[in-house]
């Protein structure tokens, strides 16, 4: 059984610095030499990489395929604007719907597996929805995509506000992205979110324990999905398009890589903070060299190699060498070595 839970404050300081920093990005971002949607994109890869952590780095199930979702909800706000011509609230709860759905009915097919074979599965049916976007020509455009998405007004019943407006509409993103944070903050942190915890560490023994092992799985990966699905439909708004690059099997690991670097195995921050040296490393290395990709994927083996928690893990380290009292850290200086690692 899972102990009892410690209490979880709504809204944390990490919280409030990063929607801060992400609000006043307006008043500097330009001064700095970098462009506002730069903050936009981040925002967004930020989202993205929080919902895919929330298999990879809490339920330890690992979706290399997951670009896919963030596709389909790129191409359903599309495809819910120009042919059904719905609004802005009912397209985004729609998108959201519509990665659940396929994303379960994935989830259905693979959430009996685990290891190499879900992780191989989660590919396979990625390829299968991009190899969909790129054929359908009828439906999605195929290569050329899905052309002139607007973003439609913000309708509060008393007054419409206008997104056309890049500032309006970041703001309008950042709101989203508030929201989901907090959303996913308290669901990571819920009995929930501590059976998946259990399930990445023993699965076997939560089954015994008498968990539907393959139930949590199941919404894990839909939920999942859905928040995918909610940050390819901002993702569409902002680029006004949507296209099939955005599923394929290498912007899939694009958020793996964000995930891992940012330290999402040990932290709930570290895909914010993943997302932020991804994006900044292809911006300001790619100004310089055209194969910014090959120095990032050997900053990212060296970290994987020497420091698999990432970012944050290093964080936590010397946090937790700031807390400990010297007395401490001379008696475990002390000890044999073996001792020492025990400790």
């Amino acid at each position: 059984m899972l102990g009892p839970s410690r209490y979880v404050p709504l809204v944390t300081a990490p919280m409030l610095i990063t929607v801060a920093v992400l609000a006043t990005t307006p008043l500097w971002l330009k001064q700095l030499g970098l462009y506002q949607y730069l903050a936009l994109e981040i925002m967004i890869w930020m989202l993205f990489a929080l919902g895919h952590n929330l298999l990879l780095g809490y339920g330890g199930l690992p979706s290399f395929g997951h670009g896919a979702y963030f596709g389909i909800g790129a191409y359903a706000f599309g495809l819910l604007q120009l042919k059904a011509g719905t609004g802005l609230i009912t397209g985004l709860l729609g998108t959201i719907l519509i990665s659940a759905l396929l994303g379960g009915l994935v989830a259905a097919f693979i959430s009996h597996r685990r290891g190499i074979y879900y992780a191989l599965l989660t590919i396979a049916f990625g390829q299968v929805f991009w190899f969909v976007a790129m054929k359908w020509h009828s439906v999605t455009g195929g290569e050329d995509g899905l052309l002139n998405i607007k973003r439609p007004d913000l309708s509060l019943g008393f007054a419409d506000i206008s997104l056309r407006s890049n500032e309006a509409f970041f703001y309008f993103c950042l709101t989203v992205f508030a929201v989901a944070l907090i959303a996913l903050w308290r669901l990571v942190h819920s009995p929930f979110g501590r059976v998946l915890r259990a399930i990445k560490q023993n699965e076997m023994r939560a089954s015994f324990v008498g968990y539907n092992v393959w139930l949590y799985k199941w919404l894990a990966f839909t939920l999942s999905a859905s928040v995918a699905g909610l940050a390819g439909a901002l993702f569409a708004m902002a680029q006004q398009s949507a296209y099939p690059n955005v599923m394929s099997l290498h912007n899939s690991g694009f958020v793996v890589m964000m995930v891992l670097i940012g330290g999402g195995l040990v932290s709930f921050w570290g895909p914010v903070i993943g997302a932020l040296v991804f994006i900044l490393s292809r911006d300001l290395l790619g100004a310089y060299t055209e194969t910014w990709l090959l120095w990032f994927g050997l900053v990212f083996i060296g970290m994987v190699l020497f420091q698999p928690d990432g970012v944050a893990g290093i964080w936590q380290v010397w946090c937790a060498k700031r807390r400990t009292p010297p007395a401490a850290k001379n008696t475990l200086a002390s000890l044999p070595v073996v001792a020492a690692k025990e400790a």
